[in-house]
């Protein structure tokens, strides 16, 4: 084992009192979390006008009935804490506790933004020294997400770092004991809070996520809305299958689906690759304006039965050569997602034995996107894909 995994899961153990590395936190969010977040679209800009009207959207498009419940604040909503040491949120933002009780109207659920450190990414008021304070907040806000982001703790950790000889121990030893603050903050509420981890992959999050109350984790550096990037952070998610399950998921950032810099072939492979990943399905785009194509993808009721299947397995990657790779995500009843990914930028027609997808003999094939059966499978299943396109099928026995 690597010297620097065993120190995490040294550090993490030792921080939740835990004897098993197997540790596993249930929480609030026993499949992949689905809802809206504000920051690929609206970034620094977003007012409590622009998340009501999110949730207005989430209600009339039909997100909320196909599964999309959060609607989650991100940066620049925090103002300064009082004479107390109470968080207040800014001009932005008149009334946090009614804008969460206006999404809770709706039928949706309530979510917020800090930092273990001092300050946030994009400079406003963190938790640093205040994490049972701010928890005891968000609780009497009505908050049920809580995504809680490193930034201005890097420098804390260099700090404890350079104190101890160098070498980064002692950080990494600190950031858990931080995330785990703050989750034991969170739990000591008694308000079921779902806590995102956006640590963007470091030191193997994915190992000492659960032992510090955390319901999922990012797994990667930022999103943008680019089929490169889109692409560079889904197949870079091959080999952590093991690390997701139900109450504890792996998090390669949010969608981007709906915000135009993608071709709807592209967009149908970034919502393909993240249902077989069980990864969260949070949308970043504005969402009161979409075009039909966007919610035809968002809302696809089959898609989001893969991501949600109570089986609760992520995606593995089974085969890979050039541009082809494909993956295969055990679902309940013994069925298996299959996803056939062409990352080229031409036409391909392309195949895989069902052996590499660990099934024998012939199963029946159901193309997810085009919504139809395509009866018996034998040997080979095959399907001719777009460049950057995707074929997504469920394969029965």
């Amino acid at each position: 084992m690597p010297l620097k995994t065993l120190l995490l899961i040294t550090a993490s153990l030792a921080i939740a009192g835990s004897t098993s590395p197997n540790l596993r936190a249930q929480g609030p969010a026993p499949t992949p979390p689905m809802g809206w977040n504000s920051w690929n679209h609206f970034a620094g800009k977003v007012t409590d006008a622009d998340v009501r009207s999110a949730a207005d959207a989430m209600v009339s498009s039909g997100m909320r009935d196909a599964g999309y419940v959060y609607v989650n604040v991100d940066d620049t909503w925090e103002g300064t804490r009082d004479a107390q040491g109470v968080i207040h949120s800014n001009d932005k933002f008149p009334d946090m506790k009614a804008l969460g009780d206006y999404i809770h109207s709706k039928g949706l659920k309530f979510g917020i933004y800090s930092s273990p450190g001092p300050k946030t990414c994009a400079g406003y008021e963190a938790s640093y020294g205040h994490e049972e304070q701010d928890a005891k907040t968000y609780a009497s806000w009505g908050v049920d997400y809580l995504k809680y982001d490193l930034c201005s703790f890097g420098g804390i950790m260099k700090k404890a770092d350079d104190a101890n000889g160098g070498g980064t121990a002692a950080g990494y030893k600190l950031m858990i004991a931080a995330y785990k603050k703050m989750g034991d903050a969170l739990k000591a509420t008694g308000r079921p809070i779902v806590y995102s981890l956006c640590q963007y992959g470091v030191d193997d999050v994915w190992v000492w996520g659960p032992s510090v109350g955390a319901q999922l984790w990012r797994t990667t550096d930022d999103i943008n809305d680019s089929y490169g990037r889109m692409i560079t952070i889904g197949l870079g998610q091959s080999g952590l299958n093991s690390y997701a399950g139900h109450g504890h998921w792996n998090d390669p950032d949010m969608l981007e689906v709906g915000n135009g810099k993608m071709t709807t072939d592209e967009y149908k492979t970034h919502m393909s690759l993240w249902a077989l990943l069980a990864a969260p399905l949070l949308a970043g785009n504005d969402l009161s304006k979409m075009s039909d194509t966007d919610k035809s993808i968002l809302m696809n009721r089959e898609v989001i039965a893969i991501d949600q299947d109570k089986l609760g397995v992520q995606a593995k990657q089974v085969y890979q050569h050039g541009d082809f790779s494909a993956w295969a995500k055990p679902l309940s009843g013994g069925r298996v997602a299959v996803g056939l990914i062409n990352t080229s930028w031409s036409v391909r027609d392309l195949s895989v034995a069902l052996k590499e997808l660990g099934l024998t003999g012939s199963v029946k094939a159901h193309d997810v996107w085009a919504g139809k059966d395509l009866g018996t499978v034998t040997g080979t299943l095959s399907a001719r894909i777009p460049k950057h396109g995707v074929a997504l099928f469920v394969l029965t026995k």
